[in-house]
């Protein structure tokens, strides 16, 4: 692919669909629900590490927290500086989330679902109740740009593509949809016999 950004949204696709879906099958197999998260170099878009949710072993195990936990258990000299990193999570992050990101130092994080689809595709409302119960916001009321971050909605970029990157990338989109639809299912057959308190 000629776009750099036709080429980033290719490889965060790859890594989730290559990494991070691995991880998480063995952790919704465990009653963990289905977020997860990588860590790339800007610079050669390398992984890192990736994660999945961990909440059985602690309800603020999110995929994102579990991978940042995991991110700065790393040996100071093998960990590089934020600055120099891209942060990928399958879904929009909560407020939780949100936070880690901000706190950990990231300047940008990519997703692929939304609030709106952990809702309603998965049947995961909670990331949209505590915004709203806890902070007043309604769906997308938080700053996607900020002082601390760029968020960036990975289908809604691989929508402004030209057609012939857009429609690769289009197909691969839907294979991870695909995917996390079969975890989905997964998950909520199983969820009521886990003990994490937010199912």
């Amino acid at each position: 692919m000629a776009d750099a950004k036709a080429r980033l949204l290719e490889r965060l696709l790859d890594v989730i669909t290559d990494d991070i879906v691995p991880l998480t099958e063995v952790g919704v197999a465990a009653g963990n629900k289905i977020f997860g998260a990588a860590i790339l170099r800007k610079s050669d878009l390398s992984l890192v590490l990736a994660e999945t949710n961990n909440e059985m072993e602690n309800p603020i195990w999110h995929g994102e927290v579990h991978c940042l936990k995991r991110f700065y258990e790393m040996p100071d000299a093998e960990r590089p500086a934020t600055s120099d990193l891209i942060f990928l999570t399958t879904h929009e992050p909560c407020s939780l989330c949100l936070s880690a990101i901000t706190w950990a130092g990231f300047d940008n994080f990519f997703y692929f679902f939304s609030h709106e689809d952990s809702r309603d595709s998965f049947s995961i409302p909670h990331d949209l109740n505590i915004l709203q119960e806890v902070f007043r916001l309604q769906p997308g009321g938080y700053a996607r740009q900020n002082a601390y971050w760029t968020a960036q909605a990975m289908r809604s970029a691989i929508g402004e593509l030209p057609d012939d990157e857009r429609e690769l990338l289009q197909r691969k989109a839907a294979e991870v949809v695909q995917l996390y639809e079969d975890l989905s299912e997964r998950y909520q057959a199983d969820k009521n016999h886990n003990a994490i308190p937010l199912n």
